[in-house]
């Protein structure tokens, strides 16, 4: 399995996202430049968090607008997985592959410690390795993380279990608690903290780790290969 990394100028968790892969699940994974017009190579794309263009006009505002933003599309569309995290989330929902926006947190400050998640959908191919319920600690990093969108939005969120994380004691005033969500599809997913920086009880938590396994097994499981674990 290819996993592709993507780099805006102003994304500061490529590092994190690459070694995540590559000492996690131990599979191929490449950096590719925002001016990338081919991803046909990878069957998952990483969306890092960071401070892509250093976040002017709005979080991800600019860097939806990037060439290689076309290709995530299309990759989407193939039913390729795509994550974005932090950065990558805010991106995701500028270019439409999410639905709802990133607003500023209700504190008005930046937030950085270990947050307690919720799996609310264990069925995605993300999450598969976590249990349904199960709570986790992942750490978060963010000045806009407050998670909105319309009431009847969030009523397709529940209907379609499209809700994927939530936190226990929500750090920024996202609606309906919302920490991550993905696509009807399930194949896109966006969130707010940061698996990549819990693979390891070394950082304080390996509860991200999962994330990665489970993509990796979502992804042999439909093209007959062998076991990851």
């Amino acid at each position: 399995m290819r996993f592709a990394v993507l780099v805006f100028p102003g994304s500061n968790c490529d590092i994190d996202c690459y070694k995540a892969v590559e000492e996690t699940i131990g599979q191929p994974v490449d950096y590719v430049w925002h001016t990338a017009t081919d991803l046909s190579p990878y069957d998952c794309i990483l969306v890092p968090g960071g401070f892509s263009y250093g976040d002017y006009l709005r979080c991800g505002a600019i860097s939806r607008f990037a060439p290689v933003m076309n290709e995530v599309a299309k990759a989407a569309e193939e039913g390729k997985y795509i994550l974005g995290i932090c950065n990558g989330f805010q991106i995701l929902t500028e270019a439409g592959l999410l639905p709802g926006a990133l607003r500023r947190n209700d504190s008005m400050k930046f937030r950085c410690h270990d947050s307690v998640l919720k799996v609310n959908n264990n069925t995605t191919p993300f999450t598969r390795d976590y249990a349904q319920g199960q709570e986790i600690v992942i750490p978060i990093a963010h000045g806009e993380g407050n998670y909105y969108c319309d009431e009847e939005t969030l009523q397709k969120l529940r209907d379609n279990r499209q809700i994927v994380f939530t936190y226990q004691n929500n750090p920024n005033g996202s609606v309906e608690d919302i920490a991550g969500i993905c696509n009807e599809r399930g194949n896109v997913i966006g969130m707010m903290p940061h698996p990549e920086r819990a693979v390891s009880s070394l950082l304080g938590s390996d509860d991200g780790k999962a994330m990665f396994t489970s993509i990796l097994q979502a992804w042999r499981d439909t093209h007959g290969a062998a076991n990851v674990r």
